[in-house]
């Protein structure tokens, strides 16, 4: 995808939303509308129980069998009492026969074959069981199409993060939100900052005024090389592409919308806000395969001309760092446990639970990703909904912007991604050559 692509596509988003009526969904919003500077900040908190209660059974369904499926899979079965799993999907059989074989192993739990389904159409095929949780976990790509079934199939849903690749499918995710919240569904997603306790009352301090007004902002994920995949020949472009499905942004969204999501969606739930526009660089150094890149610099800019500066890099044997600092007019925190300051002091520190001995523990009792799923069986069984797709499509938007930045080596604005109708990836799927673009971006034009 070339710098052009990106600048002709740049418009429709903000009429066909108003139209659809998804900009009033965003403007009710918790995320967006509770915590601006200077307002009094409101914010919903999950329970943060150690177990889910006890209820009817609720069965789910895994869309997306690899890693992170059969983690999110245990992480279900894991979150409370009185829960199945029933049905699997994924393109490929040999990631339902993995899922499968962890599950019996690790719970005990036998999936019958017959709900098994692989292939191109198998989620259709799954939405057809009896099943009352849809756990997505397929690349990102595919997300807004399988949430928008969800909702309409009237499904609660546990969805990864990021939520889409492209300014379309960020709108798709939002109408669908609108729908689920209208019908009182429950959706949670793997943004698991938002579902640590260590995290909420870190933003707790920082809501209540701890730092002062917010003046800017700085988060990093450089971290080595994830993995890839070689091509094999028995395999098609489809397949080899799916299953290195990192490495291309047609799937992914780039690392920085699939894996600097989190820093990007910590620092705007802070904030209380999108930012308004954007302006960085990235390169390929070091990258094998696909067609992204593997560094991002990019300044984000919210209103009242607050900065907030993201850096990632996918880069092996380099200085690493997953962090966040946050600079208040009255100090400082690093969102995660500590709040500085002026002079860099500690100011407040969250307390992590003890031991029997009563010695301090260095994380939180409950494994985060179990949290999410416990507090999407909680607020199932208590009857209090919650939706939190409207603030992940807004930070997956947040990537995609800055992504679009790095690209074109242009300033971008929030404006524009809202009037973008830029799709990534093919409009069907076979088995077989994929019509997408493999060129590597390049911003700018070369010297005469």
């Amino acid at each position: 995808m070339n710098s052009n692509d990106y600048n002709n596509s740049r418009r429709n988003f903000l009429r066909n939303a108003a139209a659809a009526g998804i900009i009033g969904a965003i403007g009710i919003s918790p995320f967006l509308t509770s915590c601006q500077s200077g307002k009094k900040r409101e914010y919903t908190f999950p329970p943060m129980l150690n177990r889910a209660p006890d209820g009817p059974l609720l069965k789910a369904g895994i869309v997306g069998c690899g890693y992170r499926g059969t983690g999110a899979a245990l992480n279900f079965l894991n979150a409370g009492p009185n829960v199945e799993i029933v049905a699997l999907a994924d393109v490929f059989q040999d990631r339902i026969d993995a899922c499968r074989l962890k599950i019996k192993e690790q719970k005990g739990l036998e999936i019958s074959p017959d709900k098994c389904f692989s292939g191109i159409n198998s989620f259709g095929k799954l939405m057809n069981c009896d099943i009352d949780i849809v756990i997505l976990a397929t690349p990102p790509h595919f997300r807004p199409q399988h949430f928008e079934a969800c909702v309409k199939a009237k499904k609660h849903v546990f969805m990864e993060k990021p939520v889409a690749v492209d300014p379309v499918g960020v709108r798709s995710v939002m109408v669908a939100a609108e729908k689920a919240k209208m019908l009182g569904l429950s959706v949670v997603t793997g943004t698991i900052k938002r579902h640590q306790q260590d995290y909420i009352e870190t933003f707790k301090q920082v809501a209540k005024g701890e730092i002062g007004e917010i003046v800017s902002a700085n988060s990093y994920y450089n971290v080595g090389k994830l993995w890839h995949r070689n091509p094999r020949a028995d395999w098609s472009e489809l397949e080899n592409m799916i299953r290195n499905w990192v490495n291309w942004c047609w799937l992914s969204g780039d690392h920085i919308v699939e894996q600097n999501v989190h820093n990007l969606d910590t620092v705007n739930w802070f904030v209380g806000k999108h930012p308004e526009k954007a302006l960085g660089f990235g390169a390929r150094q070091q990258r094998i395969t696909g067609d992204q890149y593997d560094m991002f610099s990019v300044d984000f800019v919210y209103d009242k001309d607050i900065h907030y500066h993201s850096m990632c890099r996918q880069i092996n044997d380099c200085s690493n760092s997953i962090s966040d600092r946050i600079q208040g007019s009255k100090g400082s925190t690093n969102c995660e446990n500590t709040i500085y300051n002026p002079d860099g002091s500690v100011k407040w520190t969250f307390d992590y639970p003890r031991k029997g001995n009563g010695s301090t523990l260095s994380r939180l009792a409950t494994n985060p990703y179990d949290q999410e799923l416990i507090d999407l069986l909680t607020a199932i069984r208590t009857g209090n909904p919650v939706n939190e797709a409207f603030q992940i499509a807004a930070s997956t938007l947040t990537g995609i912007m800055g992504r679009i930045a790095a690209y074109t080596g242009k300033e971008v604005s929030w404006d524009e991604m809202m009037n973008s109708d830029l799709y990534l990836g093919p409009k069907t799927y076979v088995i077989g050559p994929v019509a997408v673009s493999k060129e590597i971006p390049k911003p700018g034009s070369s010297p005469k």
